[in-house]
C-alpha cells in the first residue's frame, strides 16, 4: 500500500523541477522614455541613452531626481513587477516605395543633370545632414547642396555667382533670429535688387544644425544649454558626458549623431520645412508662375 504526499514533492528539493524553472524574461526593446527597473540594485528610472562601450551596449537610466547610471544590456531588468530582457532597438525603417525624407521613390532613377540653381548651407554638417535625409530628393531634382563656411561671405559667393532666373539660390542659415549676426547679413542681401526673386533666404532657430536633430534619437532629454561665450559643441558634449578635449571628439560625436539619423522623422519638423521651401525655390522652372 502506498500512501501520496499531498502536498506534492519537495519544491527546494534539487530534483525538483520548479526549483529549476525560472520565470521566462520577455525581450522588450530599448527605447527612449521606457521606464525600467534594475532587479539587482533597485534602481528605477527611464532610458534616456543606449550606446556601444568597449565593454558592451548599455543603457543609460535617469531616475526621478534626474540622477544618470549605466547598466549592460540583456536580462536582470522588471517592468511592472515582470522580467525582462533588453535588447537592441528595432531599426527604423522607411516606408515601403519611400525615401528617407517621405517622398514617392523612383526606382531605379538616374540622377539628374545639376540645375544652373544651388542650395547652400552655412557648414559641412549642415550639408552631411540634409544629403542623409533629402539626397535621393536632390538627385533626382538635379540640386546641389554646398556649404559656405558660414555667412560672412555669402556676399562675395553671390557676386561670383551671379544668380538670375536659371541660376537661383536658396540660402539655409543658422540662428537666423531678430538681430543677429547672421539676420543682419540676410537682410542686407535681400535690400540688394540684384537679388530680388532669385535669391532666398531661410533660417532656423538653432544654434548649430546639431541642434535639429531630435535629442530622443541621439538617446539625450534634450540638447543643453551652453552659455554665450562657451563654444557651443564642446558645450554640449562636456554636458551630456561625451568626449570633447578637442576637434576630433568634436567630428566623432557628430558622425555618432548623423548615424542615428535613418529618416526626416528623426529631425525637428521645423527643419523639415524649411529645407523642403528651399527645394521648391531653386527647381522652379524660369518663367514658371
Amino acid at each position: 500500500m502506498t500512501c501520496s504526499d499531498p502536498y506534492g514533492r519537495d519544491v527546494l528539493s534539487a530534483s525538483s523541477p520548479r526549483s529549476r524553472r525560472r520565470p521566462e524574461s520577455n525581450e522588450v526593446p530599448v527605447a527612449p522614455g521606457l521606464v525600467v527597473e534594475d532587479a539587482e540594485s533597485g534602481w528605477v528610472g527611464a532610458i534616456v541613452g543606449f550606446e556601444k562601450t568597449s565593454a558592451g551596449h548599455v543603457v543609460h537610466l535617469e531616475d526621478r531626481r534626474g540622477r544618470t547610471r549605466p547598466f549592460p544590456l540583456g536580462p536582470g531588468y522588471l517592468i511592472d513587477g515582470s522580467p525582462v530582457r533588453l535588447v537592441r532597438p528595432v531599426p527604423r525603417t522607411r516606408a515601403p516605395g519611400r525615401t528617407a525624407s517621405g517622398s514617392v521613390a523612383v526606382p531605379e532613377a538616374r540622377a539628374r543633370v545639376a540645375r544652373g540653381s544651388r542650395i547652400w548651407v552655412e557648414g559641412k554638417h549642415d550639408a552631411e545632414l540634409v544629403e542623409k535625409i533629402w539626397g535621393d530628393d536632390l538627385r533626382v531634382e538635379g540640386v546641389v547642396v554646398e556649404p559656405l563656411g558660414g555667412l560672412d561671405d555669402v556676399a562675395d559667393r553671390l557676386v561670383e555667382f551671379g544668380p538670375d532666373a536659371a541660376h537661383r539660390v536658396g540660402v539655409l542659415a543658422d540662428h537666423l533670429v531678430a538681430g543677429s549676426k547672421e539676420t543682419r547679413i540676410a537682410e542686407a542681401v535681400t535690400r540688394d535688387p540684384r537679388y530680388a526673386g532669385v535669391v532666398h533666404f531661410i533660417g532656423h532657430p538653432y544654434v548649430d544644425i546639431w541642434q535639429a536633430v531630435r535629442p530622443a534619437v541621439v538617446g539625450i532629454a534634450a540638447w543643453p544649454e551652453v552659455p554665450r561665450g562657451e563654444d557651443w559643441k564642446t558645450g554640449v558634449l562636456r554636458r551630456i558626458g561625451w568626449p570633447a578635449s578637442d576637434h576630433r571628439d568634436v567630428a566623432r560625436a557628430w558622425q555618432r549623431i548623423l548615424r542615428s539619423v535613418s529618416t526626416i522623422a528623426d529631425v525637428d519638423p521645423a527643419l523639415s520645412g524649411r529645407v523642403e521651401e528651399l527645394i521648391d525655390f531653386v527647381t522652379v522652372e524660369p518663367g514658371a508662375h
